[in-house]
């Protein structure tokens, strides 16, 4: 009898153990019922969280396609540039070799000859006229021009010196 009494007890102790849990078990899933609404906006808040992610993933790759397009096309312009400046820089030391031969030939032409004082605005477009021969020496020099493009430069330059002349005399 003691025996059976031992499993008597036992049983009924995890009885009251289960039914102990039963109870908690209850609370929470009626917890979980009364708080249903909740977890289904929840659940469509999530969802609806994660279709905007997906649009934002794709508009950052639209853009970084976008991006790498422009990124692409800089990368070219920048040789453009580099190829430019490196002509640029070709040019002007032809240029500086033209302006270094003519000040020399200035020079050996001031040493010749005295400088006389310009009075008025006939004499200074003598005097332009009369440096027209040494400028040209310093156009020639510059190998990269061709032949029209000396007669344009020629051109506005003497359009250029035809408006200050003009302005000169309007402001005396």
């Amino acid at each position: 009898m003691t025996l059976s009494l031992a499993f008597d007890i036992a049983f009924a102790g995890l009885l009251v153990i289960t039914i102990g849990y039963a109870i908690v078990l209850n609370r929470k899933l009626g917890n979980l019922r009364r708080h249903k609404e909740e977890l289904e906006r929840l659940a469509l808040t999530f969802s609806q969280s994660t279709a905007r992610a997906d649009d934002s993933i794709q508009r950052l790759k639209s853009s970084t396609d976008v991006l790498q397009k422009g990124i692409e096309k800089a990368q070219g312009l920048r040789d453009d540039l580099s190829f430019l400046i490196d002509r640029g820089t070709l040019a002007a030391d032809r240029l500086e070799v033209g302006v270094r031969g003519t000040r020399n030939h200035r020079q050996d032409a001031a040493s010749a000859k005295p400088k006389r004082p310009v009075e008025g605005i006939e004499t200074i477009s003598d005097a332009i006229a009369a440096r027209k021969g040494i400028e040209d020496t310093g156009v020639k020099a510059f190998a990269g021009a061709d032949a029209d493009t000396d007669e344009d430069f020629e051109n506005q330059k003497s359009q250029a010196e035809r408006d200050l002349i003009e302005a000169l005399r309007q402001v005396r």
